[in-house]
């Protein structure tokens, strides 16, 4: 569930960073709106969800991955005629997050288009809006993901978001040209998208592991820094126009 509850803001926020441009100051606020968006979006669901009116969900205890998907049970041979099953088995953790995804879509365009039409001044009048034409082409994505692998998400999840953090701070961590601490630490904006990942890393982590023994679960924590340390340490041996020069001497 925080998997999913998850994924929206962080689209959100990768494509306001994609598009906000180096030079617009509004990129904080938009995330910080993004936040705010599935923030309310999270709370009006659960309200609304079994036991209604309490941050709190009533649901059926998963017992394998057959259970998402009961309109796949095979009928018995003496009732080849009767429908299958449609059942929720996993009653509401199927649904609930098609009804998250709504209400995040129905905050965004409340909220989002009067935001950026304010404060994204540094961006040319089409720039502006394309972080919410982007959400409108990844909700209906995400909604499908949802539909047909949420079984599959719902075990393979932690490992998902390690490797997808991994990646996504190379990524970025290359482009920003982050060689050194103190060119990680000259803006702020650089600094919050690094505990941005370092929020989702250990997330994947104490995911993985067992909640029932959390407390030999937390050492690994100190692990969560390491792809950055390691990254940092390693750059300038791997810095492509270093890489360049060198094959060219050697020749």
């Amino acid at each position: 569930m925080g998997f999913m509850a998850m994924l929206p803001l962080v689209l959100h926020w990768f494509f306001i960073e994609w598009y906000s441009g180096k030079k617009s100051s509004s990129a904080l606020l938009q995330h910080a709106t993004a936040m705010l968006e599935c923030s309310v979006s999270a709370v009006v669901t659960l309200l609304l969800t079994e036991p209604v009116g309490k941050l709190s969900i009533r649901s059926c205890r998963v017992q394998m991955l057959s259970d998402w998907y009961t309109m796949l049970y095979n009928p018995s041979p003496d009732y080849v005629n009767t429908l299958h099953c449609t059942q929720e088995a996993v009653y509401p953790l199927y649904t609930i997050v098609l009804i998250y995804y709504a209400f995040c879509l129905v905050m965004m365009m409340m909220l989002r288009p009067l935001l950026v039409k304010k404060i994204a001044c540094g961006l040319g009048k089409t720039d502006r809006f394309r972080s919410i034409y982007a959400a409108l082409y990844f909700f209906p994505i995400v909604t499908v993901l949802q539909a047909v692998g949420g079984g599959l998400l719902y075990y393979a999840f932690p490992y998902i978001i390690l490797v997808l953090s991994l990646v996504t701070l190379a990524v970025y961590m290359s482009a920003s040209e982050i060689q050194s601490f103190q060119s990680l630490i000259s803006k702020k904006k650089r600094l919050v998208v690094l505990f941005s990942h370092w929020l989702l890393h250990g997330y994947g982590i104490i995911s993985i592991c067992l909640l029932d023994k959390l407390e030999l679960s937390l050492p690994l924590l100190a692990l969560v820094p390491g792809p950055t340390l390691f990254y940092i340490a390693t750059a300038k041996f791997t810095e492509p126009s270093r890489i360049l020069s060198e094959g060219s001497s050697r020749h």
